[in-house]
Formats: C-alpha cells, structure tokens, sequence
C-alpha cells in the first residue's frame, strides 16, 4: 500500500454491518484499522470499491500510482474487479466508513458480491486520506460561490451522492430534486432538506428515463434563465465518455455566479438529453451543468 501521507490510497476493510434501507439500497458498512485515515472531503466524493472473486483475491490489484495502467495491462481473468461507489459516511474516530450500493439482479461481480456478502468479506477501497487538501478530483459537485438555485437530478445510481450532498448543503440553499428509483419505497431513501422540492418517481414497469427527462425539463423551464441556447458538443455516449464538471469545462474556473447550477448523473443516454435541453434549450451556461455518465445500459462500467 501507499504511505499514509499521500493524499490517496488504496484501504482494506472489512464488512462489519450490512443493512438494507430499502429494496433497492443496501448499506454496507466497513471497519479496521486501516480506515483511521480515510478522507472525507465532502459532497459527491467518489471512491473505487475493489471486489475478490471466486477466482482472483485483493491481494492481485495493483496499489501503486500507476495503478490503473498495470491493472489495464494484466490479463482480463486476473484483474480483479472494481466499480465506482460515493463515500455515504466517515466515522474516523471508530474506523468506520459506510457506502450505500444499488441492490439488484446478479449481471456482473459486483451486483454478484452485494448480494451474497457477509460480515467479515474484504474489499480494497481506493479513496482520499485525511492528509488530503483543496478540491478533491472526485468530487463533481462545485457549485459556483453565488448559485440561486440547484437541480440535483439522476437515477438510482445517482441517489447516495445526492443524498450526501442534501445533507451538506446549507439549510438556506434552494433547489429541485429530480430522482427516479426503481420501486416505489425506494422513494424514502432521501434525507429531507427544507429548501428542496422533490420530484422522486418509482420507476415500475414503465419506461426507464421518462419521468427523469420529463420533470429536469420542467424545473429547467421553470428554473433557467431565460435566453439563448448555447451550443452543445455532441457526444457519442457508445464510445466517448459523458462526463464534465465545471472546474474541466474551458473557462469553468471562472464563473462567480449563476443563476442555475446543475448537477446530472445516472445512464449516460438520459444525461446526453437533459444536458442538450439545459444547454441548448433553455440557455444554461454549459461551465454551471456538471454531468456524469455513471453507466451505459447493456454495459459494464468500472
């Protein structure tokens, strides 16, 4: 493993609870000393979670720097896999860390290893430390200073970063969340903010993305100011990543302020759409629309 100085790392740890909160989402919370260190600098803060196989341990994951260039290069049935998971909680004083992942259908190791763990399994978890400062690369939401409003909006995938960023934000901030889960008691799983509206929708056997688009373009119609569109890059979502946040959009740096300041993640053909209609619709500043293509129906995603 890295040294503990290093602002990033790969931590081990072990299943020490597993608690089902809806039927959709199930709390795993991990222990050990080796999480005495482990950052939380906030917000959105995506980590890797590295999952063993029947086949291929933790101990084969490469922990170095280049760590994700060796993995790349090993042989496809020797890597071990991983999936990318938002920091739910930090309890460093107990070494304790919870990460809520999407309970559904085995397709792949990881929906395989939620759910059949138990108390005890290991994972590796690559995450910041507390040696870490500033704007920590994985987050992706940072709003500009002066931001009126805030739409939030995503699938399951989404939800555990927008419910830590619910819990963070200031009782004063104001905006819309726009949420679509799978069933319908998975509509409970949010914490509740006093500045928020939400428009969570269970899914159900209707069609996947259609209260997603329908209720971001309606709160964009209602929220964005009014004006040109701006033009918008078009990303071919089957073989380009759909991902862009701020402070990497080209002048993102810059902006001290916006009247709308948008946060998208969930499959990447319903972010390609909402993003169109914010940017080039309703004439949102493309540097206030943080979008993230979590993942790609019929696709493995790491």
């Amino acid at each position: 493993m890295s040294s503990t100085a290093s602002p990033l790392r790969f931590f081990r740890a072990q299943v020490t609870a597993i608690t089902d909160l809806t039927p959709s989402f199930r709390r795993f919370t991990f222990g050990g000393p080796d999480l005495a260190d482990y950052g939380d600098p906030g917000f959105d803060q995506r980590v890797k979670v590295v999952f063993p196989t029947k086949t291929v341990g933790l101990d084969a994951m490469p922990s170095g720097d280049d760590w994700y260039t060796e993995w790349r290069e090993m042989a496809e049935d020797e890597r071990p896999p991983f999936r990318t998971y938002t920091t739910r909680s930090v309890r460093n004083d107990v070494c304790e860390v919870d990460i809520d992942m999407v309970a559904h259908d085995v397709i792949g190791p990881a929906s395989a290893w939620i759910s059949r763990a138990v108390v005890g399994d290991e994972v590796l978890i690559l995450a910041p430390t507390t040696a870490h400062t500033g704007v920590s690369y994985g987050i992706d939401f940072v709003p500009p200073a002066n931001t009126e409003s805030l739409l939030l909006a995503g699938d399951e995938t989404a939800a555990p970063a927008i419910a830590v960023i619910l819990e963070q934000l200031p009782r004063e901030a104001r905006g819309v969340v726009v949420l679509e889960m799978p069933h319908r008691e998975d509509v409970e799983y949010l914490p509740r903010h006093p500045g928020f509206e939400y428009r969570v929708s269970a899914r159900g056997d209707g069609r996947r993305h259609a209260h997603l688009v329908t209720a971001v373009e309606q709160a964009a119609a209602r929220l964005a100011p009014a004006g040109r569109g701006a033009e918008v890059e078009e990303i071919d979502v089957d073989t380009d990543i759909l991902w862009e946040v701020p402070r990497t959009a080209k002048g993102g740096a810059a902006l001290k302020s916006a009247t709308l300041y948008s946060w998208l993640a969930g499959e990447a053909s319903a972010i390609k759409s909402m993003r169109r209609d914010l940017v080039a619709g309703h004439g949102v500043d493309r540097r206030a629309v943080a979008f993230m293509g979590y993942w790609r129906l019929g696709k493995a995603e790491n």
